[in-house]
């Protein structure tokens, strides 16, 4: 016959056991300069020896405080563990809760009608938002949520704070340093992250694409028209023209998804040199590796400033996306600026071919 669980000392006995009133026992753990150091001293003892420990619930209703940090995705949530810049981005937040004595809440989004409620029923303090589609509604829920929130990346919506480099300035900066670290009158290809949430892959020409590519409502996703535009402002400054150039739009920011953009936009080219300017360094080292199985002299650009791009020979923009994480973090703690510009620099290859 199995005995009744032994029941959990409440507040009120903690009060009965110290010889003080329950308020003093509640003061003691949540406002304690409002009780003398001698009771509160009583108070802790008493606790201790019941085994009483305030209910953290109880305590964030009363305080109207989470002590919790929302961290927002519109990803698979296993995105931010696979992918070694969502890490680094998630790590510098996590920095931010640990100095700060704050719990993490991950909260996947699905691109449905559900997302809102799942956002704004989330027991947390303030939001970090993944860089999102500007059509997303999330952005107008939490930024009426009242709770402070950063994005990283963007796009920029009022009641945010914006963290993210210039993109475009960063794109058609790489953009350049590679074209003129390639051969002369080398063709340019573009290996492209999605246009929008509806994440539609396949190769198209600059001819294809908005004119205006940081019209949010021309291309949602704000990261991704942003370094086209950079790209778009590298190849033209080179004497190219942008309506023939191949672009790739992959579904998702893999190496895979590199390799196979890269063999699709190089095959139609024929023999010979080519330079491939990709949207991230996991994209670049994917089509590194379709360039060496092919055996094919390709100057590559990606973007995150990894030491694997560099050592591939492959040419990126630093922007530490540990930083961010940390700047979104601190913003999403109080309220703060509309927008925080975030350094970054060309980073070249250390090694070639």
């Amino acid at each position: 016959m199995s005995t009744p669980a032994a029941r959990r000392p409440t507040l009120k006995d903690v009060a009965r056991h110290a010889g003080v009133a329950p308020m003093t026992v509640s003061y003691a753990f949540t406002r304690p300069d409002r009780v003398a150091d001698a009771t509160r001293v009583r108070v802790l003892a008493a606790a201790a020896e019941l085994g009483y420990r305030p209910s953290s619930t109880a305590r964030a209703l009363r305080s109207g405080r989470a002590q919790q940090l929302g961290v927002v995705v519109g990803e698979h949530l296993s995105y931010l563990f696979d992918d070694p810049q969502a890490a680094r981005f998630l790590a510098g937040v996590t920095d931010v809760c640990v100095e700060e004595d704050l719990g993490v809440v991950l909260i996947p989004t699905r691109g449905d009608a559900s997302d809102v409620d799942r956002v704004l029923s989330a027991a947390v303090d303030g939001y970090v938002l993944w860089t999102t589609a500007a059509d997303d509604p999330v952005l107008a829920a939490v930024a009426g949520s009242g709770r402070p929130a950063a994005i990283q990346g963007g796009p920029a919506h009022p009641g945010l704070v914006r963290i993210g480099p210039d993109d475009r300035a960063a794109a058609a900066a790489v953009g350049t340093a590679a074209i003129r670290a390639a051969s002369p009158g080398a063709p340019v290809v573009v290996v492209s992250f999605p246009l929008d949430r509806r994440r539609t892959g396949g190769v198209l020409r600059g001819r294809d694409l908005p004119a205006d590519l940081t019209d949010p409502a021309a291309v949602p996703f704000p990261v991704t028209g942003a370094r086209l535009a950079g790209y778009r402002d590298a190849l033209t400054a080179a004497g190219h023209d942008w309506d023939d150039v191949r672009v790739a739009v992959v579904e998702r920011n893999q190496r895979a998804r590199g390799a196979e953009a890269a063999a699709a936009l190089l095959e139609p080219l024929g023999p010979g040199p080519a330079v491939l300017l990709a949207m991230s360094d996991e994209l670049a080292l994917g089509a590194r590796t379709a360039t060496d199985r092919a055996v094919r002299e390709a100057t590559l650009a990606g973007w995150d400033g990894s030491r694997e791009a560099a050592g591939a020979g492959i040419w990126s923009v630093a922007a530490p996306l540990r930083e961010q994480g940390r700047a979104c973090a601190r913003a999403a703690l109080a309220a703060g600026p509309g927008e925080d510009a975030v350094p970054w620099s060309v980073v070249p290859p250390v090694a070639v071919g």
